[in-house]
């Protein structure tokens, strides 16, 4: 008895250790659970998409745990009712107008767009998509009183937020990041939004895209810092910080912004960003390669809960750009290619956000007679040849991209050892 007590005893400090590398190795687990810092945009500008409840359940196969509306559509809200994902409702810019002048055309679009249950979870609205550069510049002024109004007529006690969505360009200054600031000229329309976003406790949404910071300096050097990969970083002499992802950067020239002005209680949200697959011969950097990157590293980056280094601690909310690719979008050949998902189903490219290492559903069921079938995938796109990558990225990358199938084979492995191990411990 004594002997088998000491033995346990000299056991002991190896008990630690071990429940340490237990902790650590759950805290690397890919999770099979909807993350609610990782959403999605859900465009509908093509002809070929699948039916909604289709995407449903494709999105319910990620770990993906937003989805951003642009129209609200009531048959894609119900598509989303039991999956666990909550949606982000968009009013179009041209409501803005009419939400302004009337509080009852505000209350009606709210007592037609919300679901008369809870499921699916209902976050924010979105009332208007970068007003303040729209071509309406009469729009800026009725945004506010538009927000107001459809806040107001939300369910008493309700947790949604009221919100609009703006682009980067409402920045004069975001290099360094300390320097961000809003632009003085915007101040009448941005003014009284922070301070109704301040009031009603909802974030400030931005649209910050690395992949249009690289155009505008297509070096190697840029690429990396813009796609997660290895560089050397970019202090900011004005805080102290040290930044290695352009995203980060970004967002933080937006938290700065915010701070000089005063408003340090209004949270940042992410709602657009992403990186084209594909592109025309002028658009440097549009690749399968880049865009797996991109997505790849910036998923990962969120997942690690590291935050940026001016808001360290806690990952902030982003919206990927998008479901599926939108062939009838205007612009150039990029605006076409940003889907993570063919209309097969199936991921682009790899993403790490499938659960179980999956690369996607098989196809669609046949549809109801009401649903028109979907259309075939649109054929495969030439990819413009991307611009060289600092030595190591690419080694980098693909280390970060290894599929979720593998990562969770391995780490279930290694758990299943820890346990036994825990086990004889206490034998």
């Amino acid at each position: 008895m004594a002997g088998a007590a000491m033995a346990r005893r000299s056991r002991r400090p190896l008990l630690l250790p071990l429940l340490l590398l237990g902790f650590l190795l759950l805290a690397h687990v890919p999770s099979a659970a909807p993350q609610s810092f990782i959403g999605i945009n859900y465009g509908d500008v093509a002809d070929n998409l699948p039916p909604p409840a289709s995407t449903a359940r494709l999105l319910k196969s990620t770990t993906i745990g937003k989805v951003r509306l642009y129209r609200t559509d009531p048959a894609v809200v119900s598509a989303f009712a039991g999956t666990g994902i909550s949606l982000l409702l968009g009013a179009a810019n041209g409501d803005i107008p009419n939400f302004a002048s009337s509080p009852s055309a505000a209350a009606a679009w709210v007592a037609s767009h919300l679901p008369s249950t809870s499921s699916p979870a209902i976050n924010g609205i979105s009332v208007g998509n970068e007003v303040l550069f729209a071509d309406d510049a009469t729009l800026a002024a009725q945004l506010v009183p538009a927000l107001q109004n459809v806040y107001d007529a939300l369910p008493p006690n309700s947790s949604i937020k009221v919100s609009t969505v703006n682009a980067m360009d409402v920045l004069a200054s975001s290099d360094p990041p300390s320097s961000g600031a809003f632009k003085p000229a915007l101040a009448a329309a941005l003014d009284p939004l922070l301070a109704f976003l301040s009031k009603t406790g909802s974030p400030f949404l931005v649209n910050p895209y690395p992949y249009f910071a690289y155009q505008d300096d297509p070096r190697p050097d840029t690429l990396a810092f813009c796609l997660f990969q290895p560089n050397a970083g970019r202090p900011d002499a004005g805080s102290g910080l040290t930044y290695t992802s352009m995203f980060d950067a970004q967002v933080d020239a937006v938290r700065a912004a915010l701070d000089a002005k005063g408003y340090k209680d209004v949270e940042v949200v992410v709602a657009e960003t992403g990186w084209p697959h594909s592109g025309g011969a002028d658009e440097a950097g549009a690749s399968v390669e880049n865009a797996r990157a991109f997505v790849s590293g910036l998923v990962s980056h969120l997942r690690s809960m590291v935050g940026t280094p001016r808001m360290p601690g806690k990952s902030v909310d982003t919206y990927l750009f998008a479901v599926y690719d939108e062939d009838l979008k205007p612009g150039k050949a990029s605006e076409k290619s940003f889907g993570l998902f063919q209309t097969t189903l199936t991921e682009t490219y790899p993403t790490g956000l499938m659960r179980n290492g999956t690369a996607g559903l098989a196809p669609a069921p046949a549809p109801t007679q009401k649903v028109p079938p979907a259309s075939p995938p649109p054929a495969t796109q030439q990819v413009t040849p991307t611009p060289p990558v600092q030595p190591g990225a690419a080694a980098a990358s693909s280390r970060h991209n290894r599929s979720a199938a593998e990562s969770s084979r391995t780490f279930s492995a290694l758990h299943l050892f820890a346990c036994f191990g825990f086990m004889a411990l206490l034998v």
